[in-house]
């Protein structure tokens, strides 16, 4: 029997929903009226998807979709709203749920979504119990990075090319190789060509290869990433980056799959497959006239978004000791252990470098510790220390205004509210940081909220732990 549960503050729209469901299929539906409600029902049973309204009593269902996304059964969610909005849609997509539907549909439509995702669900647990992903180098447990390996082995099945987005420092040609690793092709080349390293001038003859005699110093023939990457991947990093130039004659080559090497007067074949990444925005750039929109359209069959590493704490402990044995192991140093204090100052800080920047801070500790079995927070890089405390010196006494203080004229009763429920998680997270010192395993347990909420909380506040 197919679990659903139902988080909406309407009680008229979850009996109605609750009565079509019954009457379709095997469906076991349960409906609660709060988010509180919903995200506790969520995890204490193993539901397949879950209806979360946007506008709740006691906030905004959106921000509580990746709660409910980690729950135990990791439900597809399909956000249903009475208010339709762009930026809500496109925050829905991206923190993943499976569609973002409006309540003035019928209730056809409603269903449609629901057969989808379970067809989906269907298909991706039978996948998982029978295919072992490879994934070297990628570490972390996290409800985020879990996502993000789901899409890894859905593009490894299929052919298409893939954008793969995120920060500076996230790991983006790690899932890039896990793709090809997992993919028909991994017995052939996994090609590497960073778009920033290469001048204009030679961009030509890198990825196309040349003859020789083509130019000046052409001794002999050269194979370009492209026919080296013949039936396997090219991997082009930072593809914002491809100099506008130079795309319209890189699109004529991914759709044709042929080329011509420099100096020659014959086109040569290719079967490769295109995986891209970049940390800019490559819709907007083509919006602006930067990035060709016929080569987006092409590349952008299938996007793979890396979340920042401070959206992913949960990660910090693991990839640490995963770190520091490579770096002892590199050094020829035994492994160090780490004291609480370390980790904590390593979960306190935001990671602007990301992952990268965390692996070069354990390298400076672990130098720095020289025979030392135990690593602390002295050891880590000056200038993360100084923001650590600098952080730590921010007033944790910061009051919300009453309502009556904020507005001018009597609001409305959804504005009052909101204003009213702001203050109620300030004082609450004042004293619950007060109380723990910062320690966020303590805040949690105390709390019962999980840890990617507090940080949210806090940072929408502007509290300092």
């Amino acid at each position: 029997m197919t679990s659903v549960l139902i988080i909406d503050d309407n009680v008229s729209f979850c009996r109605t929903m609750s009565r079509k469901m019954s009457k379709t299929g095997d469906f076991s539906v349960t409906s609660v009226h709060s988010l509180r409600e919903g995200i506790e029902e969520a995890c204490s049973k193993d539901y397949d998807v879950v209806f979360l309204d946007v506008m709740m009593p006691d906030g905004n269902g959106l921000e509580a979709l990746p709660d409910i996304k980690s729950s135990p059964g990791g439900p597809e969610v399909i956000i249903i709203t009475g208010k339709g909005e762009k930026e809500g849609a496109s925050i829905a997509i991206n923190s993943g749920a499976w569609d973002y539907v409006q309540k003035g549909s019928s209730l056809e439509s409603l269903m449609l979504p629901l057969t989808r995702a379970l067809q989906y669900r269907n298909e991706k647990l039978e996948k998982q119990n029978t295919v072992s992903l490879k994934r070297e180098g990628i570490v972390g447990s996290s409800p985020e990075i879990t996502a993000c390996l789901d899409m890894v082995a859905r593009a490894a099945g299929g052919a298409s090319n893939v954008i793969i987005q995120g920060e500076t420092g996230t790991g983006k040609e790690l899932f890039a190789m896990a793709i090809h690793e997992n993919s028909a092709r991994k017995d052939n080349n996994f090609v590497v060509l960073d778009c920033t390293a290469v001048p204009e001038k030679l961009l030509e003859s890198t990825l196309f290869g040349h003859v020789k005699g083509a130019f000046t110093g052409a001794d002999r023939d050269r194979k370009g990433v492209v026919e080296q990457a013949d039936q396997g991947t090219l991997f082009l990093d930072e593809i914002g980056e491809l100099p506008l130039s130079f795309q319209k004659a890189f699109l004529r080559v991914l759709q044709e799959k042929r080329f011509r090497p420099v100096g020659s007067s014959k086109e040569r074949e290719s079967d490769f497959r295109v995986v891209a990444a970049t940390n800019r925005d490559l819709g907007a750039m083509a919006e602006l006239g930067q990035f060709r929109k016929d080569l987006l359209f092409r590349l952008n069959t299938f996007v793979i978004n890396i979340p920042p590493l401070r959206e992913r704490k949960q990660d910090i402990k693991e990839l640490a000791a995963h770190y520091i044995e490579k770096i002892c192991e590199k050094s020829g140093s035994d492994y160090k252990g780490y004291a609480a204090e370390f980790l904590e100052a390593l979960m306190s800080f935001d990671w602007p470098g990301n992952v990268r920047e965390l692996v070069h801070a354990l390298e400076h500790a672990v130098t720095l510790a020289g025979s030392q079995s135990r690593l602390y927070s002295y050891q880590l890089p000056p200038e993360i220390r100084i923001k650590i405390a600098q952080t730590s010196l921010k007033p944790t006494s910061k009051k919300a205004p009453l309502p009556e203080e904020e507005f001018t004229e009597l609001p409305s009763f959804r504005q009052w509210r909101e204003a009213g429920m702001d203050r109620l998680e300030v004082d609450y997270l004042t004293r619950l940081m007060n109380k723990t010192g910062g320690n966020m395993d303590m805040a949690e347990q105390i709390s019962g909220t999980s840890r990617s909420r507090l940080y949210k909380l806090l940072k929408k506040h502007s509290l300092g732990k």
